[in-house]
């Protein structure tokens, strides 16, 4: 049996290059994770591919009818444990053996029951595995995937555009963007990477959103729209409401009123009666909803926080002041002293001309 040995100084590049290959997948291969490949032979790259669309050809696949015989005593580095089992495709670890690779670098193990055991199937071939190259990076780009395997509520990335004084909003209360064009374009691929995109009520009545992708490469299923509103006050004149029937939307509520409850069935919109925010998340996942991007406003992101339901903060940070009478972003989260209050964990961070996007971890 081959044994799993340390990285080798170059492993850490071609990874690198795998994961930027997977993220090629984005927004098309749910609810399967986003995987990439590299065929490499003697220091050379001579097959690249990536998991292009959920039920078609895996990365590791596409990476070696790429590499032809070129593949024979390569290495190659995929971003998650190839699959050992026979789903809409055949085994991976099939393909990597009869293509007669020598190693195979593998970023994270994959954790799901029927998948998993691709690296043991390899070593028991007599195939040099190394697992845990660019690991972190490879389960942050599939966060969602692995959220799922092990929770009953969707993976909750946050959304808030804010200017320098933290407010999502001036003292008008009227809609206006705060961040530039490129920020919101880049917010337009979040959501293709959703399985549904959330507002509160206040947002829904003051912006009247359409909550849809409308820029970058379309999502293979059009993100459900869900609004938090207690008492279903959802005009049935609202862009969500009218589009009802072409893209899918839900109400979570808490005591809707009848008669607008039933109005806004009548034009397909799915109430969803949940007590309280825990309750509505556990619903939406047994729903089918494994990741939510929720886009404000204040007190359903204040709500979110307090309980502990966000797994990913995305704040857009617009170089700009409101002053007094603003609407501070988290203005109904609960009072923390500072020297009390926990620090969220800096994932990444980006620049959007003259916007930046930081995304944080929480602290627990």
């Amino acid at each position: 049996m081959a044994s799993e040995r340390l990285a080798a100084p170059d492993d850490g590049a071609f990874m690198r290059r795998a994961l930027a290959l997977a993220e090629r997948g984005w927004g098309r291969t749910a609810p399967n994770p986003m995987v990439g490949a590299v065929v490499v032979r003697d220091g050379v790259v001579v097959g690249e591919g990536w998991h292009a669309e959920y039920g078609g050809p895996h990365a590791e696949v596409e990476a070696l009818r790429a590499a032809g015989e070129l593949a024979r005593g390569a290495t190659v580095y995929v971003t998650l444990e190839p699959c050992n089992h026979h789903g809409k495709t055949p085994p991976c670890t099939e393909a990597l053996l009869a293509a007669g690779v020598r190693r195979v670098v593998i970023a994270c193990e994959d954790p799901h029951p029927i998948a998993r055991g691709g690296a043991e199937r390899l070593r028991d071939a007599g195939v040099e595995v190394t697992v845990g190259v660019e690991e972190a990076a490879a389960r942050e780009l599939n966060a969602p995937f692995f959220h799922a395997l092990a929770s009953d509520r969707p993976f909750v990335r946050l959304k808030l555009a804010l200017s320098l004084d933290g407010a999502i909003a001036d003292h008008t209360r009227r809609p206006g963007w705060l961040t530039g064009e490129a920020a919101r374009h880049e917010v337009h691929r979040l959501r293709a990477d959703a399985d549904a995109i959330a507002v509160g009520i206040g947002t829904a009545l003051a912006d009247d959103p359409a909550l849809t992708v409308r820029h970058g490469t379309p999502p293979r299923v059009a993100p459900l729209r869900v609004v938090f509103d207690s008492s279903a006050r959802l005009p049935v004149d609202s862009r969500l409401g009218r589009t009802a029937r072409e893209v899918p939307v839900a109400v979570v509520c808490r005591n809707p009123d009848a008669a607008r409850a039933a109005a806004l069935e009548r034009l397909g919109v799915t109430l969803i009666q949940a007590a309280t925010t825990r309750d509505a998340m556990i619903a939406l996942r047994a729903r089918g909803v494994r990741s939510l991007l929720v886009e404000g406003g204040a007190t359903l992101a204040g709500s979110l926080v307090r309980d502990a339901l966000v797994d990913r903060l995305v704040i857009f940070r617009a170089p700009l002041v409101l002053g007094a009478g603003s609407l501070n972003a988290f203005g109904s989260a609960e009072p923390v002293r500072a020297a009390d209050a926990p620090r969220w964990r800096l994932v990444e961070s980006r620049r959007f001309e003259d916007d930046e996007m930081t995304v944080y971890a929480p602290p627990h």
